[in-house]
């Protein structure tokens, strides 16, 4: 494996066997994204005898785009030499269109660099239908004209290239395909709807991406593993299209830690290792959890049942052979048991102390600082610690700290995404008496059909009408609102007004859901980072501004736990970039004094779950829990009968967030521990630790 390269994850050629296209596996997208920038400004610095020519694929590598531009801009690095070929464009389609991938390689890339115009080749989405046939033959014979040096790609969940989707021929070339609904579905929110998506488009075909001398293939985050594995160690398929590039003489798989962990590398590295084999795997507790959690699933036998023969059978013989095995089968068992029992707790925020026994229900009451007014939220700390604290059976939580009660901010990327992803430890933590803060990252304002908009100025309208309150400016409101919807065009930008309007409808939203979990008002802050309120589809680039945002909350209210959302595999992408401003804010307040005994925890939400041997935390919930916290998810109705981007999953959010709950008690349960109607999970996030989960 090639040493030397910034973030590259080495790994010895005895756990590469399984894998058919060589693969660089990276612990940051960063890393993998400057990596192949560098690359193509390898050749583009050696070649000055014939233009290089570059294939270039859309979102996913964004960051090869942003590293070449840094190049350009600081390293004069000039890009006249170069000519760049687009990989696809939907059908039919203005090239000025914000959803065109023309625009959206204009605006990301082209503009910021020196190509020259005549050099940038896309198919031509507005061609008239009469002439399409003809734009792909003209676009398939300007390739074979250049020949492309350096083809990027990227895929969907499904293994697609490009967009030619499960069943494309291995010889087609640049073609019209008809867009399958899932794909559709995928690009909803990038048009405002399904219906706006156009049913077509122009790509070029398998055989025309596998002419190109050199491939880099990209994936970043979880939800790609799975296609990341068909690709690299299934066979060639042709449902899965990218699969055709194990035919490819010189193709990379470039990814990041998450996109690969689904390979056997990955997930099970001792299956690869001979019984004659000198290498030697690093059994660290987290290895050694890994491994019996899998072992433990695999044979559908919970882990106390294990027995040697079990391990020597599925290559965990030399695991016998470490210091943790020196007692045996059992010892191990024992060991992984007791760490995966020590994540369970009812207790999220840790217990009161000792002392706290001896008060009365008064004093108690007068400790947790019950002051607040109680008017504003559905719920106070009664049962748990106010009445009935001393008849509650103590299960300290080993992972808090001792404070009590804390200051804990629960960060939200969307107004929802609090309930959907933890909010039945939302609510545990204000019963059990901590001062719980929740902050909403975004708007969400793109994500409201435009027919609550409608209903919300009507009835707007029709409150200040029927209590005789100033009725002319909001019926003005209400006439513009209607004017605006009766001209708008499919998948046009919504106005300022209407932005305005669906933000506020979110809103109120949060604030309904928060007071059901028992949030007081004055601790629901809506920070509407910058990054996303652009006015576009297009969000912003995390900046300086959205971290201070995110800094200014932490440092006003010194809080003793924080939970962010981990979930990388949004496929809209805000969650990744709301994740970035929290931990780049942690970079500036790690050395602050209130920051030593601050907890972060991670929660993952409607798109993932964390891996059974990454949980550090995992919260019970009853049956009557898990409905309350539907309960709670229900106040976001804009969200519900449909919502308005909800990706492939057909499921309601609180129907996957549910199933999901489910599932991590489920899989607790076949590991031979208490079984419960649901679990939330978490993962403790140490913002110095070169090992992180991120």
């Amino acid at each position: 494996m090639a040493s030397g390269i910034v973030g590259l994850v080495s790994v010895p050629d005895e756990l590469l066997v399984k894998e058919k296209i060589p693969s660089k596996v990276f612990n940051k997208s960063f890393d993998a994204t400057n990596y192949i920038a560098q690359e193509i400004a390898k050749l583009i610095k050696e070649r000055t005898d014939s233009p290089v020519v570059l294939g270039l694929a859309g979102n996913t590598p964004i960051g090869v785009y942003m590293e070449l531009i840094r190049l350009h801009q600081e390293e004069g690095l000039s890009f006249r030499n170069v000519v760049a070929f687009g990989l696809d464009e939907y059908y039919p389609i203005q090239e000025s269109a914000s959803q065109s991938h023309r625009h959206w390689m204009n605006k990301h890339f082209f503009s910021h660099i020196d190509i020259l115009p005549e050099n940038i080749h896309t198919p031509k989405g507005d061609a008239p239908q009469s002439e399409v046939t003809k734009e792909c033959s003209r676009y398939e014979n300007l390739l074979n004209q250049f020949g492309i040096d350096i083809q990027i790609l990227g895929t969907g969940s499904a293994g697609d290239l490009g967009f030619n989707d499960a069943g494309s021929g291995v010889k087609s070339t640049t073609r019209v395909i008809r867009l399958n609904r899932k794909r559709r579905k995928e690009a909803a929110s990038a048009f405002f709807g399904l219906a706006n998506v156009p049913t077509r488009a122009l790509t070029m075909g398998i055989s025309s991406i596998l002419s190109a001398k050199r491939i880099f293939f990209t994936a970043f985050s979880e939800g790609k593993a799975k296609v990341v594995r068909d690709i690299v160690e299934g066979p060639v398929d042709p449902l899965i299209p990218c699969s055709y590039l194990q035919t490819h003489s010189n193709t990379e798989i470039v990814i990041d830690i998450a996109a690969a962990n689904n390979l056997t590398r990955i997930t099970c590295p001792w299956t690869l290792i001979t019984p004659t084999s000198q290498l030697t795997l690093p059994w660290d507790d987290f290895m050694v959890r890994k491994a019996i959690i899998w072992l433990s699933l695999k044979l559908d036998r919970s882990i106390l049942k294990l027995r040697e023969e079990d391990y020597i059978e599925n290559g965990l013989e030399k695991l016998l052979d470490t210091p943790v095995g020196s007692g045996g089968v059992q010892q191990i068992n024992r060991f992984v048991f007791k760490s995966l029992q020590a994540t369970i707790t009812g207790w999220p925020g840790g217990q009161p102390p000792s002392s706290f026994d001896g008060l009365s229900p008064v004093q108690r009451k007068k400790e947790l600082a019950m002051s607040l007014p109680t008017g504003s939220t559905v719920r106070v700390p009664q049962d748990y610690v106010i009445d009935n604290y001393t008849n509650i059976k103590r299960y300290p939580n080993p992972h808090a700290n001792n404070i009590y009660p804390k200051r804990i901010i629960v960060f939200s990327p969307h107004p929802d995404d609090d309930v959907i992803s933890m909010g039945g430890t939302l609510i545990r933590l204000v019963e059990q008496g901590h001062q719980v803060h929740v902050a909403y990252q975004t708007s969400g304002n793109y994500a409201v059909w435009d027919d609550d908009v409608t209903r919300f100025a009507n009835f707007a309208a029709r409150y200040n009408e029927v209590l005789g309150l100033e009725s002319e400016k909001c019926a003005q409101v209400e006439k513009e609102v209607e004017d605006f919807f009766s001209s708008k065009s499919a998948g046009q930008v919504d106005s300022p007004l209407v932005l305005k309007i669906k933000g506020l409808i979110r809103e109120t939203e949060a604030r309904n859901g928060a007071r059901f979990c028992g949030v007081h008002k004055e601790n629901i802050h809506f920070l509407n980072l910058p990054f996303y309120e652009s006015g576009t589809r297009d969000k912003k680039p995390m900046g300086e501004d959205d971290i201070k945002i995110v800094q200014d909350l932490m440092e006003r209210i010194k809080p003793h736990q924080i939970y962010a959302a981990g979930d990388l595999s949004d496929p809209h992408g805000t969650h990744r970039v709301c994740l970035q401003a929290i931990i780049g804010a942690l970079h500036n307040v790690k050395t602050t004094s209130w920051f030593e005994d601050c907890q972060v925890w991670l929660y993952r939400g409607a798109w993932q779950e964390w891996e059974p041997h990454e949980i550090n935390m995992a919260v019970p919930m009853s049956p009557e829990e898990l409905l309350q916290k539907r309960y709670a998810i229900f106040k976001h109705q804009s969200q519900k009968d449909p919502p308005p981007f909800p990706g492939s999953d057909k499921r309601e959010f609180w129907q996957r967030s549910e199933a999901r709950n489910r599932a991590t008690a489920s899989l607790y349960d076949k590991l031979g521990l208490t079984d419960y109607e649901g679990m939330e999970a978490f993962v403790e996030y140490f913002i110095d630790d070169p090992n992180n989960i991120l």
